[in-house]
């Protein structure tokens, strides 16, 4: 049996990835910070918890002995490094918290795995907001693209995917980078614009609200799922040869576009409802994004199995069922 690590198990990837990996028989670990709150804290894995198919240690990406007393006791085959500051707009709040989480986090995580188990193969999260405003001639972004981010988020992400091909090559390490593009689910934050839209969208079909409030609705994202993205990650460590991979749909959509399709779902117009607020505006806007993943789909064999309208009719469906649930508990 193999033994996993996710780091970040809690989160939305890494409860997908959790379930995945339960489903093809390993031995699933995952670290969490202690939260004072602990009974929101494992919501979206409380179900393999309760069934004891997963197994749960405190750790900080911040705290490299805590890494270390957990891969000693661990010693797990593969790392999936999940954990971060993630939300781009409160990187500009929080920038060196961002800087220190995000990216000395995976420094301190990997000189951790250099020291007590350097044969495992290590998975690194990597973004798309790596990339910044630059795209190429023919409107996508992948590998090759320059690098030159437009958020603290960015800046830490980039220094963690270096770091990773710096310990890669220096110490014939096996890391993977997977530069994800944006994915969503029923899972993901709703601060995050796409759960956002759909959770508020529901609530004003319901009588529940009357306003949503966003910022720039032009900008264009390449929205996939996050359980097909997950899947990408299990499929690069199963790869021989470590590299870097770009993982997206090849699509890519206007927040303006995520708001027509969920409301219209929904039997609204969305300008009937949405309000533009400057708070939600970034200092620096990132406009455009557009994944091409062809070295990922002709060297690992993935393509996602899910659109941008079937994981949004996912999301309402979720949230709809939600609101229904809770009104008759009431």
């Amino acid at each position: 049996m193999k033994k996993a690590l996710i780091t970040g198990i809690n989160g939305q990837d890494g409860s997908y990835l959790a379930e995945l990996l339960v489903n093809k028989g390993y031995d699933v670990w995952g670290t969490v910070k202690r939260n004072s709150v602990s009974e929101t804290q494992t919501t979206r894995i409380e179900h393999l918890r309760e069934k004891e198919l997963i197994n749960l240690e405190y750790a900080d990406l911040t705290d490299m002995a805590s890494l270390v007393r957990v891969l000693q006791k661990i010693q797990p085959d593969e790392i999936y490094n999940l954990a971060a500051q993630s939300h781009v707009r409160v990187s500009f709040d929080q920038p060196i918290y961002t800087a220190n989480a995000t990216g000395l986090g995976t420094l301190n995580l990997l000189e951790a795995i250099r020291m007590v188990s350097p044969n495992s193969k290590f998975y690194q999260a990597s973004s798309s907001e790596m990339f910044g405003n630059n795209i190429d001639e023919d409107g996508f972004q992948r590998e090759t693209t320059p690098m030159t981010p437009v958020s603290p988020y960015g800046c830490a992400k980039v220094f963690s995917y270096n770091i990773c091909n710096n310990y890669r090559n220096s110490y014939n390490m096996k890391i993977w980078n997977g530069i994800l593009f944006n994915h969503e689910s029923p899972r993901r934050g709703t601060n995050f614009v796409t759960n956002k839209v759909v959770k508020a969208a529901v609530r004003i079909k319901l009588g529940l609200q009357t306003e949503l409030h966003l910022g720039n609705l032009e900008a264009t994202r390449d929205w996939g799922h996050a359980k097909d993205y997950c899947e990408a990650m299990w499929l690069m460590l199963q790869t021989d040869e470590p590299g870097d991979y770009v993982c997206s749909t090849g699509v890519s959509h206007s927040v303006r576009d995520l708001c027509f399709y969920t409301f219209k779902t929904l039997d609204l117009k969305w300008q009937d409802y949405v309000k533009i607020d400057s708070k939600h505006l970034r200092p620096e806007e990132l406009k455009d994004l557009k994944g091409d993943s062809s070295k990922l789909r002709n060297k690992v064999g993935w393509k996602p199995k899910y659109t941008f309208e079937t994981m949004i009719d996912e999301m309402v469906e979720y949230w709809l069922e939600h609101y229904k649930v809770k009104k008759e508990l009431i």
